[in-house]
């Protein structure tokens, strides 16, 4: 029974997760333009998608600034993570205490923050991007260091000073010795951190110039009176970033259990 009850607690809350978002892959293949009857088969939302330059121009700049911010979260939260693991146990403590403030802290604080600081204190304009990038680096370093810590943790400490008493110099050691140890914790953080780029909208609406969008601040706009053809098209957008994220995640993770099989010598 036990058995039972823990695979029905299970099915229910993976169809709670991924059941919208099949219903809405599903209808992004049809005409329909409105959740509700199934009308033909059609893939128009997704030339749509594709062929309008407003869309294009959108789904472009998402991706620049997720991978742009999302590579530069990852260098500050990987030497944040080596800093702290190799500082004296107060120190550590301490940097471990702060990275976790943003992370629990609201969007919406950190994007008014960022707002404030950079554009009312510093006088820098949101056309020039910079505070909008400042934004998402702020959101995604932490997370980034979270992802790199437990790789720290799992790596034998005496291997950075063998590679000092063997005449490596402190740089030459951390690139060559740290960093390969830490390498999976570090692509998990930096596609941890294109996802929370791709995903935010508050940070993004405070930061953001006037004429700019991100994904998800075009989608919330998009269902205050955007036409037809570019609500269902955005159907189509879900799914293709839905699909996109599963497929890495499925590839990652293949990858890393074929390496742990290698490793084991399975």
């Amino acid at each position: 029974m036990k058995k039972v009850w823990r695979g029905t607690v299970l099915m229910l809350v993976l169809l709670f997760l991924y059941l919208p978002i099949l219903v809405l892959a599903v209808y992004s293949f049809t005409d329909a333009t409105n959740i509700g009857a199934i009308r033909g088969f059609s893939v128009k939302n997704y030339v749509t998608l594709f062929t309008t330059p407003e869309l294009v121009r959108m789904i472009m700049g998402t991706m620049v600034l997720a991978v742009g911010s999302a590579a530069a979260a990852t260098v500050l939260g990987t030497l944040g993570a080596v800093g702290s693991f190799y500082s004296k146990k107060g120190m550590a403590s301490a940097i471990t205490t702060m990275n976790q403030i943003p992370v629990v802290n609201a969007d919406v604080v950190t994007g008014f923050s960022i707002c404030i600081l950079l554009v009312v204190v510093f006088g820098v304009s949101k056309d020039t991007f910079v505070p909008l990038a400042a934004g998402h680096v702020t959101l995604c370093a932490p997370f980034v260091f979270l992802s790199v810590i437990p790789k720290l943790k799992q790596m034998d400490p005496s291997i950075y000073e063998a590679a000092l008493d063997l005449g490596a110099t402190p740089f030459t050691a951390l690139v060559k010795v740290v960093i390969p140890q830490i390498f999976p914790g570090i692509i998990s953080g930096f596609a941890l951190a294109i996802t929370l780029s791709l995903d935010d909208y508050f940070v993004a609406t405070y930061t953001k110039p006037a004429t700019f969008d991100t994904i998800s601040t075009y989608v919330v706009n998009a269902t205050k009176g955007a036409q037809t053809t570019i609500k269902t098209a955005l159907w189509a957008l879900s799914t293709v970033l839905f699909l996109t994220v599963a497929l890495t995640v499925l590839v990652m993770n293949v990858r890393t259990e074929k390496k742990r099989r290698e490793r084991d010598g399975v």
